[in-house]
């Protein structure tokens, strides 16, 4: 079994910062991708960065430049800078462990951005 547990959310201006932090315990395989996704249309949950324990990294289109996903072990961070109106959402830490493709989930923290 897998825990995620995450921190950071909260209500900023626009042109401000956050920064969200989940750390994994329990059964973590050495090979696994965590990330962060958030809430779209349809209750889909999009990727907004993923970092590969070997280290590749993914940003959305949407994030690129502005926010900064690293990863300390088994605590993965995301730096957000410069957030916009359309980053209100809730945001998930998600652990992908490679061998058995079983994705965990933490409970979400939520982010405000207001103009």
């Amino acid at each position: 079994q897998v825990q995620l547990v995450e921190s950071g959310g909260g209500s900023v201006q626009a042109g401000e910062s956050l920064r969200l932090s989940c750390t994994a315990s329990g059964n973590i395989f050495s090979a696994n991708t965590m990330g962060w996704f958030r809430q779209g249309p349809n209750n889909q949950r999009w990727y907004v960065a993923t970092l590969w324990s070997e280290g590749t990294l993914n940003y959305a289109e949407s994030v690129r430049g502005r926010f900064t996903i690293t990863r300390d072990k088994n605590t993965v961070h995301l730096q957000m800078n410069n957030l916009k109106p359309e980053d209100t959402n809730v945001y998930y830490c998600n652990l992908l462990v490679h061998s058995s493709r079983t994705n965990y989930w933490g409970e979400g923290t939520r982010v405000a951005v207001s103009s």
